[in-house]
């Protein structure tokens, strides 16, 4: 499993959980930005120190770009969207423009408070305004190309990294079901390594309480863990042979590789409210897999958040990516997005739309 799949299944997930992130949390901090930094990444934002009461403006946007992949990497776990994670860092750049910084220390940890802040306060809002049912609901995956081998490039292998690799579909399917305090205590501390203390200061309760939040939520992350997956190639393997079994009409074949309480989640969106459905069980789903391969289409095969996906592809447009969770040696999760508003985002250049194959 990836890295914050792993935590995720871990008893204990306030250790080694932030071992990288707390890296990220100080990436820049003094280091090529005018800032004065220490050993342990705290920081004068205000330089020099003349920098006036809202320190240098020049400064603090290049201390922002220096934490904005690690920014978006924390709201991407908080909402789920690529559009929503992205106006949570926006939103941060306003907040610190407007701010009175000087006395600062950390900013990076600053900040990320302050990203927390505007998701719950977006997850908030979306809760109040949710229009499909969230049992249909996929997550935006972070895409990356692959080749015919399993291998895979990016066209922007940082932010691919930072933001879909060690955070699966599944994981944050279940993120979704928590409620937004649970996610937020979650997210922060077991992700990234913010004490409870800081945190506490987000949702407005007590450390104890912050504290219990994130305990609840572990347990409902844990219950709902997938299992250990092998590695990238074997997990390849096994979308593979299920794609095949399904072009080929092949009932066992199908279900040679399917978990008996497989789960298949489809969102077709705004647009697309038919195709939306939730399937449970491997016959129900070899049943749909066969109903889909009548369709003839062309394929190409990529990466989703560190897992096997296929995309379908007519006229050059992306039509339906289906994303692969294996645990062991079978699927265990199938999910579908057919949404055609989100697959126009995935960011795919026609050149490698072009190599979807039949």
């Amino acid at each position: 499993m990836n890295t914050d799949r792993d935590a995720a299944t871990n008893a204990d997930m306030g250790t080694g959980a932030g071992t990288g992130t707390n890296a990220g949390t100080n990436a820049g901090a003094g280091t090529g930005t005018g800032a004065e930094g220490d050993k342990d990444g705290n920081v004068n934002v205000n330089g020099n120190g003349d920098g006036g009461t809202h320190g240098d403006e020049e400064l603090l946007a290049r201390r922002f770009d220096a934490d904005r992949g690690h920014l978006r990497a924390v709201a991407y776990r908080m909402l789920g969207s690529l559009s929503e994670a992205e106006d949570a860092v926006q939103e941060a750049w306003l907040k610190l423009s407007r701010a009175d910084v000087g006395e600062v220390r950390n900013l990076s940890a600053w900040l990320t408070t302050v990203v927390g802040r505007v998701c719950l306060d977006m997850l908030r809002s979306r809760g109040s305004r949710r229009e499909s049912p969230l049992e249909h609901y996929v997550p935006d995956p972070v895409i990356r190309v692959g080749d015919a081998a399993g291998a895979a490039e990016a066209t922007d292998p940082e932010r691919a990294a930072e933001l879909g690799e060690s955070v699966g579909l599944a994981l944050l399917v279940v993120l979704e079901a928590l409620s937004p305090a649970e996610r937020l205590a979650f997210v922060l501390h077991d992700m990234f390594a913010v004490s409870f203390d800081e945190i506490a200061e987000v949702v407005d309760r007590s450390p104890a309480a912050t504290r219990q939040l994130a305990s609840r939520a572990r347990r409902r992350v844990r219950d709902a863990s997938p299992g250990p997956a092998p590695d990238a190639r074997r997990r390849r393997e096994v979308a593979d042979a299920f794609l095949t079994a399904a072009n080929g009409g092949d009932f066992e074949g199908l279900l040679a590789v399917l978990d008996p309480d497989v789960v298949l989640r489809a969102d077709g969106g705004r647009l697309k409210p038919a195709v939306s459905k939730l399937v449970r069980g491997a016959e129900t789903v070899v049943a749909q897999a066969l109903a889909y391969s009548r369709f003839r289409k062309a394929t190409l095969w990529v990466v989703a958040n560190g897992d096997p996906a296929v995309l379908s592809v007519v006229d050059g447009r992306p039509t339906a990516l289906m994303v692969f969770t294996v645990a062991g040696n079978r699927i265990v999760e199938l999910h579908i997005l057919a949404d055609p508003e989100r697959l126009a985002t995935l960011g795919l250049t026609d050149e490698e739309l072009s190599r979807a194959e039949y």
